[in-house]
């Protein structure tokens, strides 16, 4: 291996952000429980998220917007103005939310920086991606900050050109197969996979390249200092 730049995708391998997601799902189940089941209001909810993504895109304001908007189609167009006024307040909740580092994520990262260069590479609302960072602390570990619209192969090559980075002299760290391992092993670069307790169903796939020899495997974010030579 000739690795000299390591990226790290930021919600769920930094730190916590899925559960936020799931809580606040849960307390709108329980608003509109009364008029459809929680089986529908799923469905129903996962159903505009998808949708909504091209136009939204991923992060907590294109999350609120798809519960309003699932919530008004699952009653009929009858939601009283105060569930709507609750789930706003919730989603400016999700964006005020503590930033709790994942276990083992400062040893890491002060342990890599001397050794590699680090970059962060995520997805999601600029501003809502920008306020966890500053307040995580790990702003001064990274030599870059990109916060992508999407994360699919041909946006990880314009980020690896931008930064002049070949990608044989690159690896991914992800708690996501399909957005933050698979595109860049498609490159040509390497990906570990660190996976977290709750992943959101859109971000789950089957690992398809389980046997390229740059998918490094997946571990817990402390065994990556054994994997990568001294």
């Amino acid at each position: 291996m000739n690795i000299k730049v390591i990226g790290f995708d930021a919600d769920d391998t930094l730190w916590v952000n899925e559960v936020y997601y799931r809580q606040m799902e849960s307390d709108l189940y329980r608003l509109i429980e009364s008029r459809v089941s929680r089986e529908e209001a799923e469905k129903a909810l996962f159903k505009k998220e998808i949708g909504n993504l091209p136009l939204y895109g991923y992060g907590a304001k294109g999350f609120t917007l798809s519960m309003i908007e699932a919530a008004v189609e699952l009653t009929g167009g009858n939601l009283p103005n105060e569930v709507v006024l609750k789930i706003i307040e919730m989603g400016k909740g999700l964006l005020t939310k503590p930033v709790v580092l994942l276990d083992n994520v400062e040893e890491v990262l002060n342990s890599l920086k001397q050794k590699y260069r680090l970059i962060m590479v995520t997805k999601g609302d600029l501003l809502d991606q920008e306020r966890k960072l500053r307040r995580s602390g790990l702003e001064s570990c990274f030599h870059h900050i990109e916060i992508m619209s999407d994360k699919k192969p041909e946006d990880y090559q314009k980020l690896l050109n931008h930064l002049e980075i070949a990608p044989e002299n690159f690896l991914m760290i992800g708690n996501s197969l399909k957005s933050d391992v698979i595109p860049v092993l498609e490159l040509g670069a390497y990906g570990i996979h660190v996976p977290c307790s709750t992943t959101w169903k859109h971000e789950m796939a089957e690992n398809t390249h389980e046997n390229n020899p740059k998918f490094l495997g997946t571990m817990k974010l402390k065994e990556v200092l054994r994997v990568l030579p001294d």
